[in-house]
Formats: C-alpha cells, sequence, structure tokens
C-alpha cells in the first residue's frame, strides 16, 4: 500500500501488452496521491546496459527495479518508483525506469520509439544509458531522439511548421544526462585531460569535410537533435564495477566488493541528480504534483493508442479542465467557510452583508487565480463569478427572511401588551384615541431603539401598523371627545404619514438597488485586476521561455559557426602544409 510519504517498491506505470502502451489504472490511483511537486527522472537506454542498477541507487536502495542477469530484457514498458527527495524538503522523487530498447524478441521499434519519446515528455531530467565511449555507433543507436520531430508536438495548430515546432522543444523538454558504462579510455584530447561533459561537447561537434554530403548530413543529425533540443547537457563515465559473472550478482555485493572508482562515479551522478535536478515544469511555469502527471501520462498514453500524435498544448489544456474545475470547487469551499464563520443573520445593515460578501468573494477570486491556468476565454472564472453571484443573491434572501423573523419577534413581544388591551377595550372610551396613539408613538421609539432588527425593520414595521389600520380606525371612530372635523383632520395626517412612510420605503429600495450595482461594480474592478495581474504574469512567463529558446537557438548557431570556422581554417592549414611540402619536394629534384 503506497502513500505520499511511502511507496515500498516499484510498480508498472506504463504496461507494453503485445506492443500496446497501456497506462495501469492502479499506478495512476498511486501516483495521484502523492500531492508535493516531482522531480522526474527517466532513464533510457539500450537492453541490458544497467539501467536498473543506476535507478535503484536513486532510490537509495540496493533492490527494487529489476536488474535481471541475463541476455534478456528484465523491464517491459515503464516502471515507477516514488520516493521522498532526499536533499529537498517538499518534493517527491519520481523515478521511471524504461524497458531496453533494441530488444531483438520486440522486432519493431515504433514501440522503442514511443517510450524514447514518453520518457522525455514526462522528465525534468533524462538518462541516455549506453556502454562504452561515444562513437559514430553510440550515435547512431541514438536515432530515436531524430525521430522526436515526427513523435512530438508543442502546439495544436495544424497549419504550426515542423521545424518551428521542434525550435520550440527546449523551452520544455528536460535536461539531458548521457551515462557511459563500462567506460575504459583515457579522458585526453591532444594530450590534454579533459572532463566528462568536455568529452560530450567534444562528441557533438558536427563531422565535416566527407565528400558524401548526405551522408554527412545523416551522421550529423543525432548530435544537432541533442543540441537542439534539450538546454543542458551532462556527461558521466563509470568503470566496470566488477569483472566476470559477479557482474550479474549486483544487488548482492557491497561497496567493497565493486570498483572503488565506479562507487565513487555512481556517488557523484547521484549527487548531481539530487542537487541539479528541478521540478518537472510545463509551459507557463506550471509546477507538476502527482495527480498533474498522472493526467499527462493518461493523455499521452491514450493519445499514442489512438494514433496521434502527443501533443504538449493538449496535454496542458486537458489538464487545465480538471484543476480549473477543482479550483472552482476550492474557491467556492473558501467563500462558503469564511461567510459561515463571519456572517451572523440578520446584518444591522445592507452594506455589512455586502462588505463581508465582497471580502470573501475577493479571496475566493485569488485563490481560484492560484491554482488555475491556461483559462481560454475565461470560461472557469466566469462560472465561479456565476455561482459567487448566485451565493450573493441567496444570503441577501436568507438575510431579508432572518430580518423578517426577528423583527415580527421583536414587534410581537413590544406591540402584544397594547394588542391585549385593545381586545380588553381599555381604549374605547372618550380620549381614547390620545391615549392609544401615545402609547403607539412610545413602542415605535422603542422598536426602532432595539438592534439587531436587519434590513426589513421598516419594511416589517409598516406592514404590521398596516395589519392594524382596522383597529386603529375603530377607536379612533368610537372616540366621543373628538369631534368629526378633528377626526377627519386626523384620518387625513395617518393618510400623509403613510403616503410619507411609502415614499421613504421606495426611495430605500432604489437606494438598495444602486448600492447593489455600486458593489457589482467595485468587484468587477477587483476581478479584472486580479485577472490582468494574473495576465501579466502568465505572459512574462512565455517571454522568458521564449527567450531562453531564442538563446538557446543563438548559441547553438555562434558554436556551428565557430566550429565551423574552425575546421575550415585547420583544413586551409592542411592544405597550405600540403603545398609547402609540394614545393619543397619539387626543388629538391630540380636541385
Amino acid at each position: 500500500m503506497a502513500s505520499e510519504d511511502h511507496m515500498p517498491g516499484p510498480v508498472c506505470l506504463i504496461e507494453n501488452v503485445k506492443g500496446q502502451l497501456v497506462a495501469n489504472q492502479e499506478a495512476l490511483r498511486i501516483l495521484s496521491a502523492f500531492k508535493k511537486p516531482v522531480v522526474v527522472v527517466a532513464i533510457v537506454g539500450l537492453y541490458r546496459t544497467g539501467k536498473s542498477y543506476l535507478m535503484n541507487k536513486l532510490a537509495g536502495k540496493k533492490s527494487g527495479f529489476s536488474l535481471g542477469s541475463t541476455v534478456q530484457s528484465h523491464t517491459k514498458g515503464i516502471w515507477m518508483w516514488c520516493v521522498p527527495h532526499p536533499q529537498k524538503a517538499g518534493r517527491t522523487l519520481v523515478l521511471l525506469d524504461t524497458e531496453g530498447l533494441g530488444d531483438v524478441e520486440k522486432g519493431d521499434n515504433q514501440n522503442d520509439c514511443w517510450i524514447f519519446a514518453l520518457a522525455v515528455l514526462l522528465s525534468s531530467i533524462f538518462v541516455y544509458n549506453s556502454m562504452g565511449a561515444i562513437n559514430q555507433q553510440a550515435l547512431d543507436q541514438l536515432h530515436y531522439v531524430t525521430e522526436l520531430t515526427d513523435r512530438i508536438r508543442t502546439r495544436s495548430s495544424s497549419d504550426q511548421d515542423e521545424l518551428e515546432d521542434s525550435d520550440e522543444f527546449v523551452s520544455f523538454f528536460p535536461d539531458f544526462v548521457w551515462t557511459l558504462r563500462d567506460f575504459s579510455l583515457e579522458l585526453k584530447v591532444n594530450g590534454e585531460s579533459i572532463s566528462p561533459d568536455e568529452y560530450l561537447e567534444n562528441s557533438l561537434k558536427l563531422i565535416q569535410g566527407t565528400s558524401q554530403k548526405e551522408k554527412e548530413k545523416q551522421l550529423n543529425l543525432p548530435r544537432l537533435c541533442i543540441r537542439k533540443f534539450f538546454p543542458k547537457k551532462k556527461c558521466f563515465v563509470f568503470e566496470r564495477p566488477v569483472q566476470g559473472k559477479k557482474l550479474g550478482q549486483l544487488e548482492a555485493l557491497q561497496d567493497e566488493d565493486l570498483d572503488s572508482d565506479f562507487v565513487e562515479q555512481v556517488a557523484d551522478f547521484c549527487s548531481y541528480v539530487f542537487s541539479s535536478s528541478k521540478v518537472k515544469t510545463l509551459s507557463g511555469g506550471i509546477k507538476v504534483n502527482g495527480p498533474r502527471l498522472k493526467s499527462l501520462v493518461a493523455t499521452y498514453v491514450n493519445t499514442i493508442s489512438g494514433g496521434g500524435l502527443p501533443c504538449m498544448e493538449n496535454a496542458v489544456l486537458a489538464l487545465s479542465q480538471t484543476e480549473n474545475a477543482a479550483a472552482v470547487q476550492r474557491a467556492i469551499a473558501h467563500y462558503d467557510q469564511q461567510m459561515s464563520q463571519k456572517l451572523q443573520l440578520p446584518t444591522e445593515n445592507l452594506q455589512e452583508l455586502l462588505d463581508l460578501h465582497r471580502a470573501n468573494e475577493k479571496e475566493a477570486i485569488k485563490i481560484f487565480m492560484e491554482n488555475s491556468f491556461k483559462d481560454v476565454n475565461q470560461v472557469f472564472l466566469t462560472e465561479l463569478v456565476t455561482k459567487l453571484e448566485r451565493k450573493q443573491e441567496e444570503f441577501l434572501k436568507k438575510n431579508a427572511q432572518a430580518s423578517s423573523d426577528r423583527c415580527s419577534a421583536l414587534l410581537q413581544d413590544i406591540f402584544g401588551p397594547l394588542e391585549e388591551d385593545v381586545k380588553q377595550g381599555v381604549y374605547y372610551k372618550p380620549r381614547g384615541y390620545c391615549l392609544f396613539n401615545q402609547k403607539l408613538q412610545e413602542l415605535k421609539k422603542k422598536y426602532y431603539n432595539t438592534p439587531g432588527k436587519g434590513v426589513q425593520a421598516e419594511d416589517a414595521l409598516q406592514k404590521f401598523l398596516q395589519s392594524k389600520e382596522d383597529v386603529i380606525e375603530a377607536i379612533l371612530q368610537t372616540d366621543q371627545a373628538l369631534t368629526e372635523k378633528e377626526k377627519e383632520i386626523e384620518v387625513e395626517r395617518v393618510k400623509a404619514e403613510a403616503a410619507e412612510t411609502a415614499s421613504k420605503i421606495l426611495e430605500e429600495m432604489q437606494q438598495k438597488n444602486d448600492q447593489l450595482m455600486r458593489e457589482k461594480e467595485k468587484s468587477y474592478q477587483e476581478r479584472m485586476q486580479q485577472l490582468t495581474e494574473k495576465m501579466e504574469k502568465e505572459q512574462a512567463q512565455m517571454r522568458e521561455e521564449h527567450q531562453r529558446a531564442i538563446e538557446h537557438k543563438l548559441q547553438e548557431q555562434d558554436r556551428l559557426l565557430k566550429e565551423t570556422f574552425q575546421q575550415e581554417r585547420q583544413s586551409l592549414q592542411e592544405e597550405i602544409i600540403a603545398l609547402h611540402e609540394e614545393a619543397a619536394s619539387r626543388k629538391c629534384i630540380i636541385s
């Protein structure tokens, strides 16, 4: 049972079933449990070259990935092992061990090409493992790199030029590490010692001066692709660890049983991977974690199985659909939590509710912005805003209802004794109306002075008084102390007061609508500011990626020009020397 902190051993992530690549659903489920950013190291190479041994060392284990000890390839498909990063807290190291390339039992190399392409697409460090020196044969065996332009697309546009498309590979491709096993050559050029990195750089220099230009182009193609596609290149050489049959027992051997140089070289390799490895990052600076890596694996494998070409842009867009939907839910959950914790219904006034809504709306949108990407046409942002507006409407209704309920209870509590006195006929007597009206005004004042009534305070009072109009009219008409003229004047006064109150209520309703519109405009402006900041940040990231690609391209062009110049200069010098020798030879003959 795997957890985010512990995965006891490797599992097959992508199965090779009769030449068809299939994503293992259980492995995807395990991968999705690792929520931290992932550093993905994939190793590729010919079968039986010791790839799995290096991966076990990176995992800090003596065994795990199958080493095998026969001429038969052991690893099939792509196997995965997720372990805590040994040097960088808060990150997960994902190790991908691939089936050996060039296995004679497979017959068809199409499968190898897709394994190679997937390892490149999924990793942040791509390790190519081979035996012996870097010579033309070794480069020819690396022909898979020359086929990446036929296997991978960066953008989905159908009119995208293939060469332009491959120019963008360097922005998204992993660092390239070439590990040379059983390396026995002395690292020297012209008698000077060189580093493994310098050895790799020299090996990737273009061959020039052959009589067959087409053959020269073919020989140089792997060199050009490695230089062009991969942003950073590194090389490690390894002595033969042991001699003879002990080579098949590496898992059981202790470090003291192995060649000391080999042990040190493996330690250097692991140290470099741990210290230099970066989190897997997609276009736009999107950091990949377990769930995101799961989505990429599923998208790429499904595309290949369907006969299509894996497209990085499409994979990111597919990932964004899931991530953005989750970001909407996360934002809404935060809004709901904050409102439930901070909102006490009924609010004293409308502005109190609107201020709280707007503050939590701003936080919710910020959360969405931080967790979303590639929201084409702001589809998910619009969905979030619509949901937040509905939430606001619901709270406005709940607030009004809570206020109405509170006011109804308060009115009953304050005016209940007065209603009881009316039923008892206390005010049906001469001068009773004056006493009743005096009491009514006292109770209204008490009602107004009582806090916590909410936004429906005035409306609730007026509806209550309207329901008592017949009773008030009856008390007025039965008061024998008032003349008919005084009664008419009082009726008119009450009507004028009611009209004034109704006008006041209408004015408050208009003010409420204006208030809501102002708040809506404020929310819109804040949202636009947040969106602008996010888009500016994304555009800056894209410009940075594009600039890196341009700089890499210019650097490679500069290197090519220098190499060509040096080779032409050397060729010219050789011709001059040959001419001098020929002239000297003729001079000797003449003399």
